[in-house]
């Protein structure tokens, strides 16, 4: 994946001798997750981070706090003040939400976040352009440009942890839709009657086959007393291993419905690769083995699935941090 960015010799700043150009601006990426804010600092534009940052949410306080905390985690990284004047800040968070205004319409996990204007706040604060992007979507981007999907212009990310999100690549870009909605993945409807889903529809993906929705499922066949202690994801894969036929169940029902979602996705927009991440995907082979034979079991036509690779996510939690330098050093 090249950058479609020029560097040309207009200077924006200069910092320990370094003259930075149009192509070669320095980032900061944030992440800004339900439990925590992370930012790295990108001095030439491109990877490894020369300095990152960690700070708790504490979502429940809400938008105000929280924003004082991502000025923080971002204080953290100790720029020099040319270093600051020349940076652009791109920052993932929570959807759905407008990346053409930097405006979060709704972060169900974080509360209060209602029509907050995330990327105006921030540039106001530190005076340099920021880009404001889903964070499931910077995911898909920097697996596009910096992990599993380098070299591919048609792709698939499905992340499966406590809930479910991803985006989609096409011809090298990300697939925003028209007022920067789409990419929500966890919300195909699959089942008319299934369980309620996070966002208060019924039978969603994320309803059935999330992290969250095993442990349910896995309680409801009796797999955990129904008041007792969080049943984790990783317990339920580990007893799945040791020969489980309850927990075996819930995964493999939850492999099927992550298939047969992706069959369609794969439908509709023709991958050349499909990508599995998140928590969920860590129960092992077993588990993205059985995903992709529902995949390929349920394909209208086999066609659609020559030369289709499914493979696991490279970048865990870099991910959003490496999509938010994407979104800013390039055009997807």
């Amino acid at each position: 994946m090249e950058s479609r960015i020029a560097c040309d010799s207009t200077s924006l700043g200069a910092a320990a001798g370094v003259i930075y150009c149009a192509g070669m601006r320095p980032v900061v990426a944030v992440d800004l997750g339900g439990t925590n804010i992370r930012a790295a600092y990108y001095p030439r534009g491109t990877p490894p981070a020369v300095r990152s940052s960690r700070r708790a949410t504490g979502a429940g306080d809400g938008p105000t706090a929280v924003l004082e905390r991502i000025h923080a985690a971002i204080e953290d990284l100790a720029l020099s003040a040319p270093e600051a004047e020349a940076m652009i800040i791109g920052i993932g968070a929570p959807g759905p939400l407008d990346p053409a205004t930097g405006v979060v319409h709704h972060a169900p996990n974080l509360p209060g976040w209602h029509e907050v204007p995330l990327g105006e706040m921030l540039s106001r604060r530190w005076g340099c352009p920021v880009k404001v992007e889903n964070d499931a979507n910077l995911a898909a981007l920097g697996e596009w440009g910096h992990g599993s999907g380098r070299g591919a212009h048609h792709l698939i990310l499905l992340t499966i942890g406590t809930g479910i999100g991803g985006g989609v690549i096409v011809d090298d870009r990300l697939v925003r839709g028209w007022r920067g909605l789409g990419g929500e993945l966890g919300h195909l409807p699959l089942v008319a009657d299934g369980p309620r889903c996070s966002c208060g529809q019924a039978g969603h993906l994320e309803a059935i086959a999330s992290g969250t929705a095993i442990a349910r499922a896995y309680r409801q066949v009796g797999g955990g007393p129904a008041d007792g202690p969080a049943i984790t994801t990783e317990r339920i894969a580990a007893a799945a291993r040791a020969g489980d036929p309850r927990a075996k169940a819930v995964f493999n029902d939850a492999a099927d419905a992550i298939g047969r979602g992706l069959s369609g996705l794969v439908h509709v927009f023709n991958p050349e690769r499909v990508l599995l991440g998140g928590g969920v995907v860590r129960a092992g082979e077993w588990f993205t083995g059985h995903v992709e034979r529902a995949l390929r079991e349920s394909l209208m036509d086999a066609t659609f699935g020559e030369g289709l690779q499914v493979l696991p996510a490279e970048l865990g939690d870099e991910a959003a941090l490496l999509g938010a330098l994407t979104l800013v050093t390039s055009d997807a």
